[in-house]
């Protein structure tokens, strides 16, 4: 009669969850101390994550808002030096012709002075332009009133004036109604425009009507710069026509440039300068996992008549390395989810503060979850060898 061999009892995965949150369960202080370091490591790379990919957003909702189709024309270099180019008088309307314009919008800069009243020196411009405008120009920039109205067929031919939002704060007006000075007359501010994200030189400018601007200061006509929006499918082929077309003769004189370049190359390049701050999450995660490690050395030698009295009762060495691995990876894990949630929150607050969208990448809290698994994995390999190294016996005797 042959004797049956006897195997060991094999744990089911509620019996390795209970065996390896016993030691988390009876240490809860040690436990919040070592998951802390892996909370910090995986809340920072959220964080800089979160912050750069909310901002990203930001900037691309900005563009879906202003659009990419928008070009702008001005005069260019001239061949010789210390001679000034300047766009025709036509160019607007010649530009307005070519086939896939959708709308065009004119400034012309006209060499006078913004002042708040006679009473300030005339040097003390506090960096204003005055610029005369024509045709829907807050149609192409797609820029809003903040109060009042728009220049129209009949404001443009008095004096009357739009300011730009940086330029009414300068000249500490709120809202229409006001006067300011310009060249030797009062000029009733009828609107101040919004921010101009495509156009940041129109928010410090004081916007006059083309007739009033010809008739009170012998401005001359020529246009300082064209916008113009192109359907969207029709924007290159505009930008290879619009230079000849506004200025026949000269077409080398004439800068074609792309206000929204700028916005987009911002919006490919946020998050560049997030790596160092990556780097450093990176690092407080690796100390987070010399934490773990550390504990969970610890843990074993405090427990190794534990440790014995598991092998004599038929544990085997691997029972033991998998209760110690286990026990390591919900510490991790507990750290992970809890520096996930830090994380998250630091964003919304910083997204919040900063009228933002409030993004997370999936694949950020996948990653950072996966790398404290990994952490936590590697952490308690070490730990896990060694308790299952134990003799029963020595473990039993030690004290």
């Amino acid at each position: 009669m042959t004797t049956p061999r006897l195997r060991p009892p094999r744990l089911g995965p509620r019996d390795v969850l209970h065996v390896g949150s016993a030691g988390l369960r009876s240490r809860p202080m040690r436990v919040f101390l070592s998951a802390l370091g892996i909370a910090i490591g995986i809340a920072t790379m959220i964080a800089v994550v979160g912050v750069s990919s909310s901002s990203q957003a930001k900037l691309l909702q900005e563009l879906d808002k202003l659009g990419t189709n928008m070009l702008v024309v001005t005069p260019g270099r001239s061949m010789f030096a210390g001679q000034d180019t300047k766009l025709p008088a036509e160019a607007p309307g010649m530009i307005s012709r070519i086939d896939g314009v959708r709308s065009v919008g004119t400034t012309g800069d006209v060499p006078e002075s913004v002042r708040r009243s006679e009473k300030i020196p005339k040097e003390e411009t506090g960096g204003i332009a005055l610029k005369a405008v024509k045709d829907d120009l807050p149609g192409v920039l797609r820029a809003r009133m903040r109060s009042g109205t728009w220049l129209n067929d009949a404001t443009s031919r008095y004096p009357s004036v739009v300011l730009g939002h940086v330029t009414a704060e300068r000249l500490g007006i709120s809202g229409a109604g006001g006067q300011v000075f310009i060249g030797g007359r009062y000029f009733t501010v009828i609107g101040i425009l919004d921010a101009v994200p495509l156009a940041p030189e129109i928010e410090r400018s004081a916007l006059i009507g083309w007739q009033a601007a010809e008739e009170q200061f012998g401005f001359d006509g020529h246009p300082t710069a064209v916008y113009e929006r192109s359907a969207d499918d029709r924007v290159e082929e505009v930008r290879a026509l619009i230079a000849r077309t506004a200025n026949p003769q000269s077409p080398s004189t004439v800068s074609v440039t792309d206000p929204s370049a700028a916005l987009q190359a911002k919006a490919a390049t946020e998050g560049a300068f997030s790596t160092l701050l990556l780097g450093l999450g990176g690092i407080a995660l690796l100390v987070g996992g010399v934490g773990v490690a550390n504990t969970m050395i610890i843990s074993v030698l405090e427990r190794r008549h534990e440790i014995g009295l598991r092998r004599s009762l038929g544990a085997t060495r691997g029972q033991i390395r998998i209760q110690f691995v286990t026990e390591s990876l919900m510490l991790s894990g507990l750290g992970g989810l809890a520096g996930i949630a830090l994380g998250a929150v630091a964003t919304a607050v910083y997204a919040r503060s900063g009228d933002l969208p409030w993004v997370v990448p999936l694949w950020a809290v996948t990653g950072g979850f996966a790398s404290t698994l990994v952490i936590g994995s590697l952490a308690g390999l070490y730990p896990a060898v060694r308790a299952a190294r134990l003799s029963p016996t020595l473990a039993l005797q030690a004290t």
